[in-house]
């Protein structure tokens, strides 16, 4: 091993400071690139915080790795009545917090009373559907009214947005609660929390309802430690010395020499929807005519930034979803992205936008030069990549790139003509419902689409009562959008999770690109 080899495997050793063998053969260490700004499901988005949430928490539904068949979860069944308002779950009689309390119907009204409550300030509560009432007739029962039909209901109900928390806790704990302590129903408790650092966690003892599509309802480890090594280099060397027991934060360059590794197992999750795109702001100037926006999209090689960001690992993207998600529309004409710069000029010169003596293009003395507003990081490589695609054309992107810190803020404004970015989705209405309702500008559709048509579409998919009518409904918003080019779709993401050698093979899930999900598949060869 050469010298320097050798001070990379110390400072691995180092960040993830195991404390010893004995230890080390009872608790699996798991490295992360971030942590996040909290564990309360109603009042973080983060993955980060999904990824620990799934294993110390439960949700009334579980979701298989196809990411489209609906397992039982807290609820062991379900009934919905004709008219799709009324859901029905019967609970699990034998579920406890790991505070010893035993979970009723009760906690699970509390909980989306929580959620609903103003005082939570609770995010993305358009994911429990337009809520009437939830009652519990009796300890095992839970009757969940609608105002109006949600047809995502069961699907967003496995996500972790959904977890059922001992809200008498909550309440104690006030601001504190996700930061200081949280008690949940999961295969694991959480045990400490040191931000930016680490998060460990213990095994529940007495859960046994996990989800069927794991070998294991119980876990099978004592211990789980999150550690935040943010340096890439050191988490795949911690890997490779077996001082990291798992991580699905791998970069790609990495995962061809981690597969070869014989001591660690790959495991690449078989649907996973995570999509990387550029997104225009459809009423801005540069941008607002359609012709541009598909000029832009045909000089564009999806293909060739694939191959160079990911190393041809992800899939490039010649839609705005993945054509493995749940309702996708498979007649959508796929032409009108990918590289063809013969079209793309033409399409700029009948906008009236022509070259100018520089190699740019200009209008009425305005230069086509759009400006892209992203999250530094990842982003960086890609929005260069495209910046130099674009110049083959005349366009002289701008690119303007902010740190996670002040991110958000800056793309809740009006100041940018386009911004980069990735999203997770369970289902083509999920996506859809998010980025396209025009109630939902200026954040997230920061496209500023504002479309009635889509609109009503997007509530005929929601509100469906049959599979097919949603099916087509949200069929009819993807024909919409593709046709206008709204984004640039770049890449759909794989989703990789490596198992160091004191483990049993790993397989990856996809559920909001949380590769350990339930953390049931950790076991001890």
């Amino acid at each position: 091993m050469s010298n320097r080899m050798m001070w990379t495997t110390f400072a691995a050793l180092a960040a993830i400071g195991i404390a010893g063998p004995a230890l080390a053969q009872k608790s699996v260490t798991i490295v992360r690139e971030i942590d996040t700004d909290r564990y309360d499901p109603h009042k973080s988005t983060s993955r980060s915080g999904a990824e620990v949430m799934y294993m110390i928490g439960d949700t009334l539904v579980n979701l298989d790795f196809d990411m489209k068949t609906l397992k039982p979860g807290l609820a062991k069944s379900w009934t919905v009545s004709p008219d799709g308002l009324s859901y029905t779950f019967k609970l699990r009689d034998d579920v406890k917090f790991c505070s010893g309390k035993k979970m009723t119907a009760k906690d699970v009204v509390a909980t989306y009373e929580r959620w609903l409550d103003p005082e939570t300030k609770g995010l993305v509560k358009w994911r429990m559907g337009d809520v009437d009432k939830i009652t519990a007739p009796d300890d095992v029962t839970v009757e969940y009214k609608l105002k109006k039909p949600f047809s995502e209901l069961l699907y967003q109900m496995t996500q972790y947005f959904h977890t059922i928390l001992n809200v008498e806790q909550a309440k104690q704990l006030g601001a504190d609660f996700g930061i200081k302590a949280i008690d949940g129903t999961g295969p694991y408790c959480l045990e400490s929390w040191t931000p930016r650092d680490q998060t460990v966690l213990t095994k529940h003892k007495g859960y046994s309802w996990g989800p069927g599509i794991y070998d294991y309802t119980e876990a099978q480890v004592d211990r789980v430690v999150w550690k935040v090594v943010p340096e890439e280099n050191t988490r795949v060397t911690a890997l490779q010395a077996g001082q990291a027991d798992a991580s699905q934060y791998v970069p790609y360059w990495s995962i061809k020499e981690l597969t070869a590794n014989k001591q660690l197992h790959v495991s690449k999750a078989e649907n996973f929807f995570w999509t990387y795109f550029i997104g225009f702001k459809v009423d801005k100037e540069l941008v607002n005519d359609v012709r541009v926006r598909r000029a832009i999209n045909l000089a564009v090689d999806q293909k060739a930034i694939t191959e160079a960001v990911t190393f041809g690992l992800a899939d490039p993207a010649s839609t705005m979803l993945s054509p493995a998600v749940l309702d996708f529309n498979p007649k959508l004409d796929r032409s009108i992205y990918g590289e063809n710069i013969k079209e793309a000029e033409k399409l700029l010169d009948e906008a009236g936008w022509k070259k100018g003596p520089d190699g740019f293009r200009y209008k009425d003395g305005k230069k086509l030069a759009p400006l892209v507003y992203g999250i530094s990081g990842a982003f960086k490589e890609i929005a260069e990549a495209v910046q130099g695609e674009l110049r083959k054309v005349g366009i002289d992107l701008q690119i303007q790139l902010f740190d996670s810190t002040v991110a958000w803020g800056k793309l809740a404004t009006q100041e940018f003509d386009a911004f980069g970015m990735s999203f997770p989705y369970v289902s083509a209405g999920d996506a859809l419902n998010l980025y396209f309702r025009s109630a939902n500008t200026p954040t997230p559709n920061r496209m500023n689409w504002k479309d009635k048509e889509t609109d009503e579409l997007l509530d005929k998919g929601s509100q469906a009562l049959d599979d097919a009518t949603r099916a087509g409904a949200y069929a009819a918003v993807q024909q919409k959008v593709h046709d206008a080019a709204v984004w640039i779709p770049l890449y759909h993401e794989p989703l990789f999770l490596v198992t160091g050698a004191k483990l049993k093979p790993a397989k990856a899930h996809g559920n909001y690109g949380c590769a350990l999900y339930k953390g049931l598949g950790l076991a001890f060869k």
